[in-house]
């Protein structure tokens, strides 16, 4: 396994707080309508209470995108890996091509391993050797 570097860390933290900046430009955004709002229907706010609430919400918008940061580095598993070991049931006989049920969704499949029968009792989990559209798990 790679070890990683300092220099590579560095980098990766750069990128994640350059990525919560971006999403607290939304938040900025927002204040400066509501800023904007104000001043058009003459509301008045006293300097002191706008100065708190900028700063409690500044807080609670940055607590929350910097929860987000390891959510960006988790690994995104879709396609045939996201589909190993689900259980689904044959809907179809695999005769080697057939139909699936997994999760409510059919699916057309190829056993690779001989044929399988519709079997409404019975769940099978999904084995390696299924083949899924164009996907081969």
């Amino acid at each position: 396994m790679r070890k990683t570097t300092d220099r590579e860390i560095i980098r990766r933290r750069l990128t994640d707080w350059g990525k919560v900046l971006l999403l607290l430009l939304d938040e900025a955004a927002v204040v400066l309508l509501v800023i904007v709002i104000l001043q058009v229907f003459e509301i008045v706010i006293p300097p002191a209470v706008a100065i708190v609430l900028a700063l409690v919400l500044g807080a609670v918008a940055f607590v929350i995108h910097t929860t987000v940061i390891p959510s960006f580095h988790k690994r995104i598993v879709t396609g045939s890996e996201g589909m190993l070991g689900v259980q689904g049931r044959v809907a179809k006989p695999l005769n080697p091509v057939g139909t699936i049920v997994i999760k409510g969704e059919y699916w057309r499949a190829k056993s690779v391993e001989g044929s399988m029968e519709v079997d409404d009792q019975r769940h099978h989990r999904l084995p390696t050797s299924w083949c899924l559209g164009q996907l081969r798990l």
